[in-house]
Order: C-alpha cells, then structure tokens, then sequence
C-alpha cells in the first residue's frame, strides 16, 4: 500500500509530505482492512501540516482525518461491516492512503449507492453546519439566518441544509464573483462584506429579525454580523480566516444583548452520545445520497499526486475542494 507520511511540520504544507510505500499490515483480532475510496483536503489537514492547528499528532504521522472506504477483508472474529460495504472511515487520522487497517467497530455503515467523493466529506463540514443550524437557536420555518464565508465549504452545506428545513439565508462573501455560486445552491440573499451590512441586511430581510449568526471569519467581520442580528440574537464563531480574534462592541454586546458561542466540531465528537452522532451522519447520509445534499469538487487526485493536491487546496479562490482518489493512480 502506499501512504502520504509527513516527518516535520513547515509553512509550505506540500514541502513536508510525500507518498511512500508501506507494508500492509496483517489483521489483529477485532480489525478491518479498507480500501480508500476518497478522502479530502481540509484546511484543518493544512494546517495540521504547517503545525497551526490546535491538535496535532505526533510524528511522523499520515496526513488527512476524513474519508470513505470499501471493507476489503475482516479478522476472523468480525463479522460486520460486511466485506464490499462502503464505510465512513474513523476521524482519527491517516485516510491519506490506499488502505487502511482500523478497528472495525468504529466504522460507520454509508449507502453503497452514492457518490464516495462526497461521502467522503461527511466527516466535517456537513455536520458542522447542521450543528450550527440546530445546536444553538430553536429556529422554526421561515426564518433567517446570517453567515459569513458562505462560499466556503461549511457555508455551502449551510445553505442547502437551511433550504431543506424551510430557513432562509443571508450570505456573506467577500467578492462580487462568488455570488452566483452560492444563489446556484439555493441562497435567499447574497451580500458583499462590508461597513453598511447590517442596513443591507434589513433591506434585503424586509427588516425581519434574524436571531443566529454564524461567522468564520473573525475581526471586524464578527460585528458586522452582530449589528444584523435582532436584539438578544446568537451569534456562534467557529472559525478565524482573518486571522484575528473576533470583535465585538459594547453595543452590541452590553445594550443589544448579543451573545457570542464557539463551536468546534471535535469536542462535539467527543462529548455527543453515540446514538446523537449516529443519527446526525444517518440523516447526511441520505441527503448525499439522495442527491440533496453535495459540495463542489474543484479537482480530484491520485496519491502519488499529494505534493500537487495539497499545493492546490491551499491555493487562493478555489472553485470546490479538492479530493484524494488515493487508489486512482496506485499500482502495486
């Protein structure tokens, strides 16, 4: 089998990680081996690489912690999944690879009849902004909800999950030229950043209160989304792409009644009941399939292509992730 190994972490994340061979392992009691179907390229993952991310594994390590695969084989005392079903691969690192040898009770059972490529980014961003849709604000119909960063990859999802359960949508992005792809995944409004949002927002909303915000972008962004919500209003972070701390003023804060959240998809992992995170991925699951749920996938890559897959996803202005196909160029 083969494998993407980084040894040492470094700003330019494709300098540090190469394809290599690996001996594939035999199966201890209780394990599966899987074949990678197709595992993302995450910002998490890049900067994981660049030694930026809150946790990071010890080294060297296999880069990627999300993916689908197909059971190829089971140790003689498995008896499910069933070898040919296709399973949502653990979160606990290392899918960048043709194969995988994991503990087979923490595979997740996925539709064998629907696209690997977007199953394979059921890990993150999907429940991410279901989470974010449902954890925070009892929203009934027809109500708004605001977002920044609504081009990228949560913001996507959001879009189309808030559609599904009768919620409308104000996006916020930071050029004009990203506007028609999010309309295209069903948005109610879409807004260009900037000092006069919140007046926009009441034009564009018929002056409706907007009671949860979600913001990934962090500074001044923060704010802007907090002067667009109604009095008493949430507003949840789950991201920094400015690379600066969320702002928040006293008028919003003291005299509107704003709240500020955090969220974080990895302590919800760690914290939800089992039968909570079945039910959330169970749900995903059959949207993706179904065909009502799904990501833009901007190019696709064989293993022995990480350097320029990784190079690509930290590209700027992406059209949609891009996807390791890992056994896509592999030969034994």
């Amino acid at each position: 089998m083969k494998q993407a190994r980084y040894a040492t972490r470094g700003p330019v994340p494709q300098d540090v990680i190469e394809a290599v061979d690996s001996e594939l392992p035999a199966l201890a009691p209780g394990q599966a081996l899987v074949e990678v179907l197709a595992a993302p390229i995450n910002p998490s993952d890049l900067l994981t690489l660049t030694g930026q991310y809150g946790l990071l594994p010890p080294l060297p390590a296999v880069g990627g912690n999300e993916g689908v695969g197909r059971v190829l084989a089971l140790a003689d005392d498995v008896s499910a999944p069933a070898v040919g079903r296709t399973v949502l691969l653990p979160p606990s690192g290392g899918t960048w690879a043709t194969h995988m040898v994991v503990n087979a009770r923490a595979l997740l059972p996925l539709p064998d009849d629907a696209d690997p490529v977007q199953l394979s980014m059921i890990t993150v961003n999907p429940p991410t902004a279901s989470l974010l849709l449902s954890e925070f604000v009892d929203l009934a119909p027809g109500e708004w909800v605001i977002q920044n960063a609504a081009n990228s990859a949560v913001g996507g999802y959001l879009v189309q999950l808030a559609a599904l359960r009768g919620l409308k949508t104000v996006n916020v992005v930071r050029r004009e030229s990203a506007r028609e792809d999010v309309l295209a995944l069903g948005a109610d409004a879409v807004l260009v950043d900037g000092d006069d949002l919140a007046k926009r927002v009441r034009e564009v909303t018929g002056g409706a209160t907007i009671r949860l915000g979600v913001d990934a972008v962090g500074g001044v962004a923060t704010e802007r989304l907090a002067q667009s919500l109604g009095e008493g209003g949430v507003l949840v972070n789950y991201g920094a792409m400015s690379g600066e701390a969320c702002a928040l003023s006293p008028a919003s804060l003291v005299f509107r009644d704003v709240a500020l959240r955090g969220f974080w998809l990895a302590r919800w992992y760690r914290t939800a009941p089992p039968e909570r995170r079945a039910a959330v991925f169970a749900e995903l699951a059959g949207l993706i399939a179904q065909g009502k749920l799904h990501a833009r996938v901007q190019a696709t890559y064989g293993i022995d292509q990480i350097k320029q897959a990784v190079a690509a996803a930290a590209a700027g202005e992406r059209a949609g992730k891009i996807v390791l196909i890992p056994n896509a160029s592999y030969r034994e």
